[in-house]
């Protein structure tokens, strides 16, 4: 049937609910800025997921999930993925990001503590991180560099880098 339509909804698509035990040893368990939950549901061959603590909730959020995901794909004008086709992993553009090479891989090393990661334009501060806020970086970006970043609300990291090399430029 899936290859009679080009418009599916998530009910034509085969999808996994699977209970997760908590990890008494992970840092992410007793973190107030991530809430465990029991189950986790996918939409199988495709990377959406939802996470409720009940398989309903699980699903209710895989249903968000796939309309989130299928607007964009709309909006993109890019096509659905046909039911059950694998459909793999795309990452993030590098483009804006990669406008300061040097200055990104210093960044993940003085600022990050890294010594390499893999960053795209959809990196945030917010990836590198337990904590509730972004203080910590925001502080140690005006320690290393000098510049005030805590006005850029996405901590998108190609944001904070521009800044950066705005104020690196001699004038």
């Amino acid at each position: 049937m899936s290859f009679r339509s080009r418009d599916w909804e998530l009910e034509d698509y085969p999808t996994s609910v699977r209970r997760q035990e908590p990890d008494p040893d992970s840092k992410y368990e007793n973190n107030p800025r991530f809430e465990p939950h029991s189950y986790w549901a996918s939409i199988i061959n495709w990377n959406v997921n939802g996470f409720g603590n009940s398989k309903e909730e699980a699903l209710g959020d895989l249903f968000t999930c796939f309309a989130t995901r299928k607007a964009k794909l709309a909006e993109d004008g890019k096509p659905l993925p046909r039911p059950g086709a694998n459909v793999p992993i795309q990452f993030a553009s590098q483009e804006r990001v990669n406008a300061h090479p040097a200055l990104t891989q210093d960044f993940i090393e003085r600022v990050l503590g890294f010594e390499w990661a893999f960053v795209s334009d959809e990196s945030s501060l917010w990836d590198f991180h337990c904590e509730k806020t972004n203080e910590l970086l925001v502080a140690k970006i005006r320690s290393v560099y000098g510049v005030c970043v805590d006005d850029i609300e996405s901590a998108k990291l190609w944001e904070i880098l521009d800044r950066i090399a705005a104020a690196q430029k001699p004038e």
